[in-house]
Protein backbone atom coordinates (compact mmCIF):
# COMPACT_ATOMS: atom_id res chain seq x y z
CA UNK A 1 0.00 0.00 0.00
CA UNK A 2 1.26 3.46 -0.94
CA UNK A 3 2.13 5.63 2.02
CA UNK A 4 -0.02 8.53 2.51
CA UNK A 5 1.19 11.89 0.94
CA UNK A 6 -0.01 13.82 3.86
CA UNK A 7 0.43 13.12 7.60
CA UNK A 8 0.16 15.17 10.85
CA UNK A 9 3.69 16.23 12.57
CA UNK A 10 3.88 18.88 15.46
CA UNK A 11 4.68 21.70 12.65
CA UNK A 12 1.84 21.04 10.62
CA UNK A 13 0.78 19.29 7.80
CA UNK A 14 3.31 17.42 6.28
CA UNK A 15 3.89 16.05 2.78
CA UNK A 16 6.94 13.09 2.98
CA UNK A 17 7.93 12.62 -0.51
CA UNK A 18 8.12 16.80 -1.03
CA UNK A 19 9.79 17.39 2.00
CA UNK A 20 7.33 20.71 2.82
CA UNK A 21 4.30 21.34 4.65
CA UNK A 22 0.86 22.78 3.86
CA UNK A 23 -0.55 25.83 6.06
CA UNK A 24 2.40 25.03 8.90
CA UNK A 25 1.50 26.20 12.39
CA UNK A 26 5.18 26.27 13.38
CA UNK A 27 8.23 27.88 10.78
CA UNK A 28 9.35 25.67 8.15
CA UNK A 29 11.76 25.84 5.63
CA UNK A 30 9.15 25.29 2.91
CA UNK A 31 5.46 26.27 2.88
CA UNK A 32 2.29 26.08 0.61
CA UNK A 33 -0.14 28.50 1.25
CA UNK A 34 -3.69 28.21 0.94
CA UNK A 35 -4.76 31.36 1.97
CA UNK A 36 -3.84 34.51 3.52
CA UNK A 37 -5.83 33.95 7.17
CA UNK A 38 -3.84 34.16 9.76
CA UNK A 39 -4.47 30.66 11.54
CA UNK A 40 -3.28 29.46 7.72
CA UNK A 41 -0.30 31.47 7.00
CA UNK A 42 2.52 32.42 9.30
CA UNK A 43 5.30 34.60 9.70
CA UNK A 44 8.62 32.70 9.89
CA UNK A 45 8.81 30.19 6.89
CA UNK A 46 11.91 30.14 4.83
CA UNK A 47 10.02 29.99 1.36
CA UNK A 48 6.35 30.49 0.57
CA UNK A 49 4.22 28.67 -2.44
CA UNK A 50 0.54 30.56 -3.11
CA UNK A 51 -1.68 31.12 -5.98
CA UNK A 52 -1.16 33.96 -7.66
CA UNK A 53 -4.42 35.80 -6.45
CA UNK A 54 -2.45 35.84 -3.11
CA UNK A 55 0.12 37.78 -3.52
CA UNK A 56 -1.10 41.03 -2.59
CA UNK A 57 -3.11 40.43 0.77
CA UNK A 58 -0.27 38.05 1.93
CA UNK A 59 2.05 40.78 1.34
CA UNK A 60 0.09 42.57 3.22
CA UNK A 61 -0.14 40.60 6.44
CA UNK A 62 3.36 39.31 6.51
CA UNK A 63 5.59 41.70 5.30
CA UNK A 64 8.46 40.96 2.90
CA UNK A 65 8.84 36.75 2.68
CA UNK A 66 9.78 34.86 0.03
CA UNK A 67 6.97 34.36 -1.60
CA UNK A 68 6.87 32.21 -4.79
CA UNK A 69 3.09 32.47 -6.92
CA UNK A 70 1.65 29.41 -8.68
CA UNK A 71 -1.42 30.84 -11.46
CA UNK A 72 -4.38 28.21 -10.43
CA UNK A 73 -4.49 25.11 -12.15
CA UNK A 74 -0.73 25.17 -13.28
CA UNK A 75 1.65 22.52 -11.69
CA UNK A 76 5.09 22.54 -10.33
CA UNK A 77 7.11 20.05 -9.46
CA UNK A 78 9.37 18.98 -6.53
CA UNK A 79 11.25 16.30 -5.54
CA UNK A 80 9.22 14.11 -7.39
CA UNK A 81 5.14 15.55 -6.20
CA UNK A 82 3.12 17.70 -8.32
CA UNK A 83 1.92 20.55 -6.98
CA UNK A 84 -1.28 22.71 -8.53
CA UNK A 85 -3.04 25.23 -6.98
CA UNK A 86 -6.91 25.11 -7.63
CA UNK A 87 -9.43 28.02 -6.05
CA UNK A 88 -11.37 27.50 -2.92
CA UNK A 89 -13.75 30.16 -3.18
CA UNK A 90 -13.07 31.00 0.26
CA UNK A 91 -11.49 34.75 -0.12
CA UNK A 92 -9.21 36.38 -2.59
CA UNK A 93 -6.60 33.70 -3.66
CA UNK A 94 -7.65 31.04 -1.54
CA UNK A 95 -6.17 27.78 -3.29
CA UNK A 96 -6.62 24.03 -2.53
CA UNK A 97 -3.53 22.02 -2.96
CA UNK A 98 -3.66 19.18 -5.39
CA UNK A 99 -0.41 17.07 -5.23
CA UNK A 100 0.11 13.53 -7.45
CA UNK A 101 2.69 11.48 -6.51
CA UNK A 102 3.27 7.52 -6.62
CA UNK A 103 -0.18 7.39 -8.28
CA UNK A 104 -2.39 8.77 -5.67
CA UNK A 105 -3.36 11.76 -6.11
CA UNK A 106 -4.25 14.14 -3.16
CA UNK A 107 -6.17 17.52 -2.57
CA UNK A 108 -6.15 19.78 0.70
CA UNK A 109 -8.87 22.10 0.80
CA UNK A 110 -7.58 24.57 2.72
CA UNK A 111 -10.71 27.02 3.59
CA UNK A 112 -13.42 27.08 1.11
CA UNK A 113 -17.32 27.49 0.74
CA UNK A 114 -19.29 26.53 -2.46
CA UNK A 115 -21.89 29.53 -2.49
CA UNK A 116 -21.10 32.10 -4.81
CA UNK A 117 -18.70 35.38 -4.08
CA UNK A 118 -17.83 38.17 -6.49
CA UNK A 119 -14.84 39.16 -4.28
CA UNK A 120 -12.84 35.92 -5.38
CA UNK A 121 -12.65 32.97 -7.77
CA UNK A 122 -15.23 30.35 -7.80
CA UNK A 123 -14.66 26.77 -5.37
CA UNK A 124 -13.89 24.36 -8.29
CA UNK A 125 -13.95 21.02 -7.39
CA UNK A 126 -10.63 18.89 -8.09
CA UNK A 127 -10.97 14.66 -8.79
CA UNK A 128 -8.89 12.91 -6.21
CA UNK A 129 -8.24 10.01 -3.96
CA UNK A 130 -8.35 11.91 -1.31
CA UNK A 131 -9.84 14.73 0.28
CA UNK A 132 -8.39 16.94 3.14
CA UNK A 133 -11.65 18.99 4.45
CA UNK A 134 -12.76 21.72 6.99
CA UNK A 135 -15.47 21.56 8.51
CA UNK A 136 -15.85 24.85 10.44
CA UNK A 137 -19.53 24.43 10.01
CA UNK A 138 -20.20 20.81 10.26
CA UNK A 139 -23.54 20.70 11.43
CA UNK A 140 -27.17 20.22 9.78
CA UNK A 141 -27.67 23.43 11.60
CA UNK A 142 -25.71 25.77 9.51
CA UNK A 143 -27.50 26.29 6.21
CA UNK A 144 -27.16 29.50 4.24
CA UNK A 145 -29.59 32.05 2.98
CA UNK A 146 -29.38 33.28 -0.99
CA UNK A 147 -27.05 36.39 -0.60
CA UNK A 148 -29.63 37.91 -2.56
CA UNK A 149 -31.90 37.79 0.60
CA UNK A 150 -29.21 38.55 3.24
CA UNK A 151 -28.14 41.95 1.38
CA UNK A 152 -31.37 42.80 1.26
CA UNK A 153 -31.76 42.99 4.61
CA UNK A 154 -28.41 44.34 5.44
CA UNK A 155 -29.56 47.36 2.98
CA UNK A 156 -33.04 47.13 4.62
CA UNK A 157 -31.08 47.77 8.18
CA UNK A 158 -28.69 50.26 7.11
CA UNK A 159 -31.47 52.39 5.11
CA UNK A 160 -33.61 52.61 8.67
CA UNK A 161 -31.12 53.56 10.40
CA UNK A 162 -30.22 56.51 8.11
CA UNK A 163 -34.15 57.18 8.65
CA UNK A 164 -33.74 57.62 11.96
CA UNK A 165 -30.08 59.59 12.12
CA UNK A 166 -27.79 56.64 12.98
CA UNK A 167 -24.82 54.69 11.95
CA UNK A 168 -24.80 51.59 10.61
CA UNK A 169 -21.87 49.59 12.12
CA UNK A 170 -21.04 46.20 10.80
CA UNK A 171 -18.35 44.24 12.17
CA UNK A 172 -16.81 41.76 10.08
CA UNK A 173 -13.44 40.12 9.77
CA UNK A 174 -11.12 42.52 8.18
CA UNK A 175 -10.14 40.40 5.13
CA UNK A 176 -12.37 38.46 3.36
CA UNK A 177 -15.69 38.83 5.02
CA UNK A 178 -15.41 42.91 4.85
CA UNK A 179 -14.48 43.02 0.97
CA UNK A 180 -17.28 40.55 0.70
CA UNK A 181 -19.82 43.01 2.51
CA UNK A 182 -18.37 45.72 0.56
CA UNK A 183 -19.07 44.40 -2.77
CA UNK A 184 -22.59 43.41 -1.99
CA UNK A 185 -24.22 46.19 0.04
CA UNK A 186 -25.99 49.27 -1.78
CA UNK A 187 -23.49 52.04 -1.78
CA UNK A 188 -26.06 54.65 -2.99
CA UNK A 189 -27.66 54.45 0.39
CA UNK A 190 -24.98 56.88 1.60
CA UNK A 191 -21.11 57.02 2.56
CA UNK A 192 -19.39 54.09 3.43
CA UNK A 193 -16.57 54.01 6.55
CA UNK A 194 -13.81 51.58 6.68
CA UNK A 195 -11.39 50.71 9.94
CA UNK A 196 -7.89 51.47 9.34
CA UNK A 197 -7.48 47.65 9.60
CA UNK A 198 -10.15 47.19 6.32
CA UNK A 199 -8.15 49.96 4.00
CA UNK A 200 -4.63 48.10 2.97
CA UNK A 201 -6.83 44.78 2.31
CA UNK A 202 -9.25 46.64 0.03
CA UNK A 203 -6.25 47.94 -1.86
CA UNK A 204 -4.94 44.59 -2.34
CA UNK A 205 -8.30 43.21 -3.80
CA UNK A 206 -8.39 46.74 -5.88
CA UNK A 207 -4.82 46.18 -6.93
CA UNK A 208 -6.24 42.23 -8.04
CA UNK A 209 -9.17 43.53 -10.24
CA UNK A 210 -11.93 43.00 -7.21
CA UNK A 211 -14.33 46.15 -8.25
CA UNK A 212 -15.28 47.60 -4.35
CA UNK A 213 -17.24 50.69 -4.02
CA UNK A 214 -15.47 54.32 -2.94
CA UNK A 215 -14.82 54.22 1.03
CA UNK A 216 -13.62 56.71 3.18
CA UNK A 217 -11.43 56.91 6.38
CA UNK A 218 -13.27 58.58 9.73
CA UNK A 219 -10.37 61.35 9.33
CA UNK A 220 -11.34 62.32 5.57
CA UNK A 221 -15.68 62.92 6.66
CA UNK A 222 -15.80 66.44 6.46
CA UNK A 223 -19.68 67.04 6.97
CA UNK A 224 -20.45 65.52 10.25
CA UNK A 225 -23.90 64.73 9.09
CA UNK A 226 -22.28 61.42 6.93
CA UNK A 227 -21.41 60.12 10.53
CA UNK A 228 -25.23 59.96 10.97
CA UNK A 229 -26.18 58.06 7.79
CA UNK A 230 -23.33 56.10 7.01
CA UNK A 231 -22.24 51.91 7.25
CA UNK A 232 -18.94 51.30 9.05
CA UNK A 233 -17.06 48.13 8.11
CA UNK A 234 -14.68 47.47 10.81
CA UNK A 235 -13.44 44.27 12.76
CA UNK A 236 -15.03 43.16 16.28
CA UNK A 237 -12.64 44.39 17.98
CA UNK A 238 -13.32 47.84 17.18
CA UNK A 239 -17.10 48.12 18.34
CA UNK A 240 -15.88 48.18 21.85
CA UNK A 241 -13.13 51.04 21.39
CA UNK A 242 -13.29 54.78 21.44
CA UNK A 243 -12.32 54.52 17.73
CA UNK A 244 -16.72 53.96 17.93
CA UNK A 245 -17.52 56.72 19.70
CA UNK A 246 -17.23 59.66 17.27
CA UNK A 247 -20.63 57.73 15.15
CA UNK A 248 -22.52 58.80 18.10
CA UNK A 249 -26.10 56.62 19.16
CA UNK A 250 -24.97 53.81 16.23
CA UNK A 251 -26.62 50.65 15.73
CA UNK A 252 -24.48 48.13 15.77
CA UNK A 253 -24.02 44.86 13.99
CA UNK A 254 -22.39 41.21 13.31
CA UNK A 255 -22.00 39.31 10.14
CA UNK A 256 -20.33 35.67 10.55
CA UNK A 257 -22.02 32.30 9.95
CA UNK A 258 -21.95 32.04 13.76
CA UNK A 259 -25.08 34.31 13.83
CA UNK A 260 -26.92 31.43 12.75
CA UNK A 261 -26.84 30.19 16.74
CA UNK A 262 -29.11 32.16 18.52
CA UNK A 263 -27.35 33.95 21.77
CA UNK A 264 -24.21 34.44 19.69
CA UNK A 265 -25.65 37.97 18.96
CA UNK A 266 -26.71 38.62 22.26
CA UNK A 267 -22.84 37.34 24.20
CA UNK A 268 -21.38 40.17 21.95
CA UNK A 269 -24.04 43.25 22.59
CA UNK A 270 -24.80 43.50 19.27
CA UNK A 271 -28.17 45.00 18.01
CA UNK A 272 -28.73 42.73 15.14
CA UNK A 273 -26.64 39.62 13.53
CA UNK A 274 -26.26 38.67 10.07
CA UNK A 275 -25.67 35.27 8.88
CA UNK A 276 -23.04 35.46 6.01
CA UNK A 277 -20.03 33.24 5.71
CA UNK A 278 -16.79 32.93 4.36
CA UNK A 279 -17.10 28.99 4.62
CA UNK A 280 -19.25 26.11 3.21
CA UNK A 281 -22.49 25.24 5.48
CA UNK A 282 -23.47 21.82 5.95
CA UNK A 283 -25.34 20.93 2.10
CA UNK A 284 -21.99 22.73 0.35
CA UNK A 285 -19.52 20.58 2.62
CA UNK A 286 -21.32 17.43 1.22
CA UNK A 287 -21.63 18.86 -2.20
CA UNK A 288 -17.89 19.24 -2.22
CA UNK A 289 -16.55 16.04 -0.91
CA UNK A 290 -19.25 14.54 -3.29
CA UNK A 291 -17.95 15.95 -6.22
CA UNK A 292 -14.05 15.17 -5.59
CA UNK A 293 -14.99 11.49 -5.70
CA UNK A 294 -12.41 10.74 -2.53
CA UNK A 295 -13.31 7.32 -1.18
CA UNK A 296 -11.50 8.86 1.81
CA UNK A 297 -11.67 11.80 3.60
CA UNK A 298 -9.79 13.52 6.24
CA UNK A 299 -11.44 16.33 8.24
CA UNK A 300 -9.22 19.26 10.30
CA UNK A 301 -11.42 21.82 12.20
CA UNK A 302 -14.36 22.35 13.39
CA UNK A 303 -17.19 19.92 14.04
CA UNK A 304 -14.65 17.52 12.78
CA UNK A 305 -16.37 14.50 14.84
CA UNK A 306 -19.81 15.10 13.73
CA UNK A 307 -18.43 14.91 10.25
CA UNK A 308 -16.22 12.13 10.21
CA UNK A 309 -19.19 9.99 11.72
CA UNK A 310 -21.08 11.03 9.20
CA UNK A 311 -19.00 10.14 6.51
CA UNK A 312 -18.55 7.12 7.41
CA UNK A 313 -22.33 6.25 7.43
CA UNK A 314 -22.21 7.16 4.40
CA UNK A 315 -19.87 4.44 3.47
CA UNK A 316 -16.80 6.63 3.37
CA UNK A 317 -13.38 5.83 4.79
CA UNK A 318 -13.31 9.19 7.27
CA UNK A 319 -10.62 10.16 9.96
CA UNK A 320 -9.56 13.39 11.49
CA UNK A 321 -6.24 15.47 11.41
CA UNK A 322 -5.73 17.27 14.96
CA UNK A 323 -4.80 20.94 13.70
CA UNK A 324 -4.44 24.38 14.64
CA UNK A 325 -6.53 25.94 12.52
CA UNK A 326 -9.22 28.31 13.31
CA UNK A 327 -7.89 29.09 16.41
CA UNK A 328 -8.97 32.32 15.89
CA UNK A 329 -12.28 31.33 14.20
CA UNK A 330 -14.25 29.76 17.29
CA UNK A 331 -16.28 33.23 17.70
CA UNK A 332 -18.54 31.89 19.55
CA UNK A 333 -17.57 34.47 22.12
CA UNK A 334 -18.06 36.83 18.96
CA UNK A 335 -15.51 39.17 19.45
CA UNK A 336 -12.48 38.73 17.41
CA UNK A 337 -11.12 36.40 15.05
CA UNK A 338 -10.64 34.53 11.30
CA UNK A 339 -12.65 33.41 9.16
CA UNK A 340 -16.83 32.51 10.47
Amino acid sequence: MSADLVVQRPEGLYCPPGDFYIDPWRPVARAVITHAHSDHARYGNGHYLAAAPAEGVLRARLGEIALQTLPYGEAVQHHGVTVSLHPAGHVLGSAQVRLEHGGQVWVASGDYKVAPDPTCAPFEPVRCDVFITESTFGLPIYRWCPDEELFADINAWWARNVEHGRASVLACYSFGKAQRVLAGVDPSIGPIIVHGAVKPLNEAYGAAGVALPDTRMVTEVTDKADLRRCLVVCPPSAVGSTWLRRFGDAQTAFASGWMQVRGNRRRGGYDRGFVLSDHADWPGLHEAIAATGAQRVIVTHGSAAAMVRYLGEKGLQAEAFETEYGDDVVEADVQAGEGG
